[in-house]
């Protein structure tokens, strides 16, 4: 059901922001013709979709709530980055079944990817014959993450408490991972990353 010697029908890519998954992604697509899913946009597509009101465990990082307040300690916004990958599990098993109704390969990659949802996913998918491959990318430096942002998104300046989180989160990931038996990668270094996957992978 794979168009190419690849060893899954879909590929799931998680991690914290900015340690770059999309960049692998994107390496890995263009070696095996799949098609990528940034999960990004499907979360920002359920948002638009729906309202603080009716599904609050979406809208956690819009307008009008308490994480809006820059001030907002780190511990907090953590929680809640959190919360919010729960809430978009059933999204995500909602792409992965999907993407396994064709016979392109595809990648999902995205921060709110959780490692309860790909265990889920790759289970449901064995029971097609069909295969979901998961792998969590660890970078656990907040500078290393800072430094990534300054080169992505050198207009915003210094970003180290967005970083802190990130590295918080990625910390967080990485145990989830582990409790479901799902491979971790870490980033660094960064590039030997995308072939380092790809072996993983293999």
């Amino acid at each position: 059901m794979h168009t190419d010697d690849s060893p899954w029908d879909v590929l799931l890519i998680g991690g914290a922001s900015g340690i770059g998954k999309s960049r692998a992604a994107a390496r890995l697509a263009a070696r095996h013709g799949a098609f990528t899913v940034e999960f990004d946009d499907v979360v920002a597509a359920l948002q638009a979709a729906t309202t603080a009101a009716t599904h609050p465990g979406l809208h956690h990082f819009t307008g009008g709530n308490d994480t809006a307040d820059a001030a907002a300690s780190a511990e907090r916004v953590l929680e809640l980055q959190i919360a919010t990958a729960h809430a978009l599990e059933a999204a995500l098993l909602g792409v992965v079944r999907n993407r396994l109704t064709v016979d392109v390969p595809a990648i999902v990659e995205g921060d709110y990817l959780t490692p309860a949802a790909a265990a889920r996913a790759d289970a449901e998918a064995a029971g097609q014959g069909r295969r979901v491959r998961t792998v969590f990318l660890h970078e656990g430096d907040p500078a290393r993450i800072a430094a990534n942002y300054a080169e992505r998104e050198p207009d915003c300046g210094p970003q180290p408490e967005r970083a802190a989180v990130s590295a918080s989160y990625s910390h967080w990931l990485a145990a989830e991972a582990a409790a479901h038996a799902l491979p971790v990668l870490d980033c660094r270094p960064y590039a030997t990353l995308p072939e380092r996957l790809a072996a993983a992978l293999a």
